[in-house]
């Protein structure tokens, strides 16, 4: 029956631009999606475009740029908007060092806010992570938004499959304080793409909720509301005094109130199944059972391949923990190593 619904919906994949909500895999009855955490980032450096595409190549329906802004109000795609850690800003630009607040936090480093797109266009990507393999660095941009929209149309018309991306915005409440705020240009980008209704092969997410109810009166596009570790707060909520934690987001009585806004959730995976402090894991909870209720999706984040990231009830092996996340009954995920979720995603149908 899995395997059915597995080929029911490659085929309808492949049609351009159909319903996203209904018939591209998202809800629990059919085939969950693999979204590319950052592209491929745990085989090329994260929000490039040769990482993006590569999570293509390796089975990825959704690719996934953060979003920050350029001093000229250009989206790009960074993880943060301090970008030393990511390319090589300090070498090329030593004296635009700087420090800020950002979300109530200090923060020393380069700023893309402080730079033009074209002189961002100037740097080189390089691996954030020493553990991972630092070869590809000083090879890559920084990409547009624009560009991977482009990227993902033509990779949907190469693949025979639609290819989607799934935009998260970085520091909204940050960036609209400076006067570059995320939300109008990134939804023009989607209306010049015709990527503006609700079937669009788009999700936007973000960890605060007033830019997403904001979202929610500017397109129809579908919402996803990320949820952080239990103890911490959405910056905006800091910001206003709202006591409420990620934790109290995940009750059904908020779940059910989200709905107004979020087409779904996109949860720390801790949250769904919980790890001691020996890396054993915990029972799972009730937050995909109760996400469904509410009629809401539910898309974890992020799975690694990397022993240090997983626990010990998977003995070494990611493709364990895919298939028991898959098992609990989420729509989608999201991935470092495509091609691992993709293996398990076969798997897991196939039983």
């Amino acid at each position: 029956m899995r395997f059915f619904r597995y080929l029911l919906a490659t085929l309808i994949l492949m049609a351009p631009f159909t319903s996203i909500l209904e018939d591209t895999a998202l809800s629990a009855a059919k085939t969950p999606i693999i979204i590319g955490h950052r592209g491929a980032c745990g085989y090329r450096p994260e929000h490039t475009l040769a990482s993006y595409e590569l999570a293509v190549e390796l089975g990825a329906d959704f690719i996934e740029p953060d979003l920050v802004s350029t001093r000229d109000g250009v989206l790009v795609a960074r993880h943060e908007n301090e970008i030393s850690g990511t390319t090589d800003v300090a070498a090329k630009f030593p004296d635009r060092k700087a420090v800020k607040t950002i979300d109530g936090h200090t923060v020393e480093g380069w700023f893309t806010e402080d730079f033009t797109l074209a002189e961002l266009k100037a740097l080189r990507a390089r691996e954030r992570l020493e553990f991972r393999d630092q070869s590809w660095n000083g090879k890559f941009e920084i990409p547009t938004l624009q560009e991977i929209i482009d990227l993902a149309k033509r990779k949907s018309s190469e693949k025979g499959r639609v290819i989607g991306i799934y935009p998260e915005t970085k520091h909204p409440s940050y960036f609209r304080s400076i006067g570059l705020g995320l939300e109008a240009p990134l939804v023009k980008a989607l209306k010049q793409a015709g990527w503006d209704r609700a079937d669009a092969p788009v999700f936007i997410q973000s960890f605060e909720v007033a830019n997403l109810k904001d979202l929610k009166k500017m397109t129809a596009v579908p919402l996803i509301q990320l949820l952080e570790e239990p103890g911490m707060r959405p910056y905006d909520f800091e910001a206003s005094n709202d006591p409420r934690t990620y934790a109290d987001l995940c009750r059904p009585e908020e779940l059910r109130a989200m709905a107004a806004y979020a087409a779904g959730i996109g949860p720390w995976k801790r949250l769904i199944v919980g790890e001691n402090a020996d890396k054993t894991l915990k029972a799972p909870t009730t937050l995909v059972r109760d996400a469904h209720a509410a009629g809401l999706l539910v898309h974890p984040y992020t799975f690694r391949n990397e022993a240090r990231f997983l626990a010990k009830d998977y003995k070494g092996d990611p493709r364990a923990e895919y298939i028991q996340f898959f098992e609990l009954g989420v729509d989608g995920l999201f991935s470092d190593f495509s091609d691992a979720a993709f293996a398990a995603r076969e798997k897991f149908l196939k039983k």
